[in-house]
């Protein structure tokens, strides 16, 4: 069932993109709000027909908020085509194994698709009003200001809806930054960890290689010493053969 969501929400986006962009009239414009209203319809089917299937429905309905909002906010609708992600194999192929990547190449994915869906509602929202975002440039830069915090104030949204979505971006922020933040530093720490660890194996091999080179020169001095013993004996034993010839 991933692939019809994911179909729709591309569906929606350029639906939508087309009737805040584009601002068509007439017959075009029906159309386009059609679209719209269809894609938000299989949204709530999905939902329904899911939520009423779950043997456990409220531990469903708790893990599975992002769907409600999915619904209630449109905003939020094209974030389904990251769910293309986690089936395509050519991350696989591309990435293999590697979960940081997958991270990685998630938070970025998700970061465009929310500036871009944000920049399309707040223009929507405020291009008619007294605010300065009148174009949809002016809401792309709204946009990563407000996702990065950083917030000059050139441009403030006056209506409810956009105030509303400028909260929503400056969480969104924090938390893929939060990501970004964890992954590189769980990155560093795993090079450390892995330097390390290999400094102790390279210390640990020369440490054998000692042991065994005293081991080999141990037994090489008991030989010398079993032959001094034996040359010192062999001396001994001639003196006292000399000694006792000159006695007689």
């Amino acid at each position: 069932m991933e692939w019809p969501l994911i179909t729709t929400a591309v569906i929606f986006l350029a639906a939508y993109s087309w009737q805040v962009i584009g601002e068509p009239t007439g017959r075009a414009g029906d159309i386009a709000y059609g679209i719209v209203f269809a894609s938000w319809l299989v949204f709530i089917v999905d939902y329904a027909v899911n939520l009423i299937l779950a043997q456990r429905r409220w531990e469903w309905f708790v893990h599975h908020l992002f769907e409600l909002v999915v619904i209630v906010l449109p905003l939020l609708r094209p974030l389904r085509v990251l769910r293309a992600i986690t089936v395509l194999h050519v991350l696989n192929r591309t990435i293999g194994t590697a979960v940081r990547g997958r991270i990685l190449i998630y938070t970025a994915s998700a970061s465009a698709l929310l500036v871009y869906a944000a920049s399309l509602a707040v223009l929507d929202a405020e291009r008619h009003t007294d605010s300065a975002i009148n174009t949809m440039g002016d809401a792309i830069w709204w946009s990563f200001v407000t996702i990065t915090t950083v917030g000059y104030g050139d441009m403030t949204p006056v209506t409810g809806v956009g105030r509303t979505l400028a909260v929503c971006l400056m969480l969104g922020g924090i938390a893929l930054l939060g990501v970004v933040t964890g992954t590189l530093a769980s990155w560093i720490v795993e090079k450390v960890s892995t330097n390390v660890d290999e400094n102790q194996a390279a210390t640990v091999a020369h440490v054998r290689r000692l042991e065994d080179r005293i081991s080999e020169l141990t037994r090489s001095l008991d030989v010398v010493a079993e032959q001094i013993g034996g040359e010192s004996a062999a001396t001994r034993h001639s003196e006292e053969m000399r000694t006792g010839r000159s006695t007689e």
